[in-house]
């Protein structure tokens, strides 16, 4: 599915645009909906055929893992998207972000990331999970609206936020045998922000008012309302994902295209080159031009 548009300028001046002879595919937030994004990358393949540019990029947003229904596939075709000659750059998203800091020990995360789709990236890897702790999803979507960075979850001497230590313990040993190494490695890998031309890749957003080389590690992943409120020209088009609209957002100084793949069913990726743009999308929603 396509959705062309116009590109928009950062603040003012010339508009945006990719290197020369460029061009850019951006992928949005994924959450384990590997069908749509084995559907997204037959897309890109289909659309980069024929193209003059000697230089392809994909970039992944981040989020691969976490709800939808099969992490596990969403990383392989990370690893192996099938576009030979692209530049790949896997950026890393607060959920990557959950997961590396369990594996690493941190009990309280852990305790967190149960809330918010680490279950099912664990059993999608094939361990059996069952949340000990039930929360009502409306009061976890308002929290996750709340947050622009991860809560620091107290810890007790025998229980992590309502949830047994041994347990999480138990659980965190189990799920780090269960990664195939080069899946391990993936995440480890990922990378926060990535730059072409006058574009900036991020996962969630940045801070208004901080420079580019002085943002946060948190802040990329995690940002959310103070990002998108702004109407700050931050010098770039910032193109992130992590807050979810029905549709592709796009502002004089960013580009939102986190279209809820694992609850709506459409996973979207942006088309940059030169000072074009246009949106591929896989999934349920018609292709429009305007």
């Amino acid at each position: 599915m396509i959705r062309l548009r116009r590109a928009c300028p950062a603040g003012t001046g010339r508009p945006p645009r990719t290197p020369p002879d460029t061009v850019v595919y951006a992928i949005g937030d994924i959450h384990g909906s590997s069908a749509l994004l084995h559907q997204i990358l037959e897309d890109i393949r289909f659309d980069s055929r024929g193209r003059a540019e000697r230089r392809r990029v994909l970039v992944f947003l981040g989020d691969y893992v976490s709800r939808g229904a099969d992490s596990r596939a969403v990383v392989e075709l990370a690893l192996d998207p099938g576009l030979p000659g692209f530049e790949v750059v896997a950026l890393k998203g607060n959920n990557e972000d959950l997961l590396l800091r369990f594996l690493d020990g941190k009990l309280s995360v852990g305790a967190h990331w149960l809330d918010y789709g680490g279950a099912e990236t664990m059993q999608h890897y094939g361990l059996r999970v069952v949340n000990p702790r039930s929360r009502d999803p409306a009061e976890l979507e308002a929290l996750r609206w709340r947050s622009e960075s991860l809560p620091d979850y107290g810890v007790s001497a025998t229980a992590v936020q309502g949830v047994d230590r041994t347990f999480l313990e138990d659980l965190r040993q189990r799920f780090a045998a269960s990664l195939p190494r080069r899946h391990r490695d993936f995440f480890r890998s990922l990378r926060v922000a990535h730059r072409e031309g006058d574009y900036y890749f991020v996962h969630a957003g940045i801070r208004p008012g901080v420079p580019l080389e002085a943002q946060t590690d948190a802040d990329c992943m995690w940002i959310r309302q103070s990002f998108l409120e702004s109407d700050a020209d931050h010098g770039v088009v910032v193109v992130h994902g992590h807050s979810i609209a029905p549709a592709p957002e796009v502002r004089h100084n960013r580009i939102g295209i986190d279209t809820g793949a694992y609850r709506s069913g459409v996973l979207t990726c942006l088309v940059l080159r030169g000072t074009e743009h246009k949106f591929l999308q896989a999934g349920g929603i018609t292709g429009q031009r305007g």
